[in-house]
């Protein structure tokens, strides 16, 4: 395998079916890749960016990672929508999104060739 050119690490490949990639495991794959930390420590750091992200977005503002990609609130307007199990017409309430949009740089990352 080929090391990323960033950290000089091999990429850890996952296998389908797989459990999701959880809090923790980003917690100890900081105290792995980084060194340094004690798993407290990578703990805190976690949870300090998630909710420097977690309150960025809450106030509306636009997060952009440079070769990562873009978290974007969107604003989503009332619209007409039916009950599946009796037909009957509803309005779906305007509601807040949160999309993302890959750079091309993770784009290519995801799908070399």
């Amino acid at each position: 395998m080929v090391a990323h050119p960033s950290t000089g690490l091999a990429p850890r490949r996952r296998m389908r079916n797989h459990s999701p990639v959880t809090k923790a495991d980003i917690i100890d794959r900081v105290c792995e890749r980084v060194g340094g930390f004690s798993k407290k420590e990578a703990a805190d750091l976690v949870e300090k960016i998630f909710d420097v992200m977690k309150s960025t977005l809450e106030a509306g503002e636009k997060i952009k990672i440079s070769g990562f990609g873009n978290f974007v609130v969107r604003e989503k307007q009332p619209r007409p929508g039916r009950n599946p199990q009796t037909g009957t017409e509803i309005t779906i309430d305007a509601r807040k999104v949160l999309t993302f949009k890959p750079s091309p740089v993770l784009k290519q990352a995801l799908n070399p060739g």
